[in-house]
């Protein structure tokens, strides 16, 4: 027998167990430890507020939010094969997704319909939020992250806007940048950023390219890892005590 067949059940050993800490759940105490190290618990708060397990409290906001926002970056990295953030091929390659390829306007379509929907989602979410009072101590900090996220997720969809390269597109991101450079102090500097010129070109193209798939979407991605977290270590859901059903 060589020495690799005897180091061999050793090594599967210690690679198995690196993944299976305590082995199969044969006893009560493993069977205890599947279930207290189980991540999907480490997701909601240890206790929760009877009334805001109600469908009719929270709607479900903040769940269609980010279930939007998963359909969003899926849809979105098929997209990706085909498009070329240049001026000259952004156009056709948009039609040629329409037209040529496989399911290609059903993606394109759910991308789109998706990205509306996940900002109605947000705005309602956040005028839930409001409304109930879940914004107050001390939930504050979860609030201005959810402020922002707000906002990113308008800048996700503003920047979405140029990427087809139609009339409607460039003339939309004309007007809205030429609105943002009347901002005071950093109007024009915010929008020669964003056109990387003076005018809209392919500088503006490849820049809004960059931010829509890569920087934006990682920001959203961090910044609901966090949000939840918080939500889970500030008890779940917010909900006045005095409503508690017994």
């Amino acid at each position: 027998m060589t020495r690799s067949s005897l180091l061999t059940p050793l090594t599967e050993s210690r690679v198995w167990r690196s993944f299976f800490r305590h082995g199969l759940p044969d006893n009560p105490l493993d069977r205890s430890l599947v279930m207290t190290t189980n991540i999907f618990f480490h997701l909601h708060p240890v206790k929760v507020s009877r009334p805001s397990l109600r469908w009719s409290y929270s709607f479900g906001l903040g769940i269609i939010s980010a279930i939007l926002f998963a359909l969003l970056v899926w849809s979105g990295l098929l997209l990706m094969f085909y498009y070329a953030p240049t001026i000259e091929r952004a156009y056709p390659t948009m039609k040629d997704i329409q037209m040529t390829v496989p399911l290609g306007q059903f993606t394109r379509n759910m991308h789109r319909w998706a990205a509306h929907a996940m900002v109605l989602a947000v705005i309602l979410h956040m005028a839930r939020v409001f409304y109930t009072g879940a914004f107050k101590p001390p939930r504050e900090f979860n609030w201005i992250v959810g402020v922002v996220l707000l906002l990113l997720t308008l800048g996700a969809s503003f920047t979405g806007y140029l990427l087809p390269w139609d009339q409607l597109a460039y003339w939309a991101i004309t007007v809205g940048t030429n609105i943002a450079s009347y901002a005071p102090v950093a109007g024009p500097m915010m929008r020669e950023l964003l056109l990387g010129g003076t005018e809209v070109g392919q500088n503006s193209l490849l820049r809004f390219y960059t931010l829509h798939v890569a920087i934006l979407p990682l920001l959203i991605g961090l910044l609901v890892s966090l949000h939840i977290w918080r939500v889970r270590k500030d008890g779940g859901l917010a909900a006045r005590r005095n409503s508690e059903v017994k």
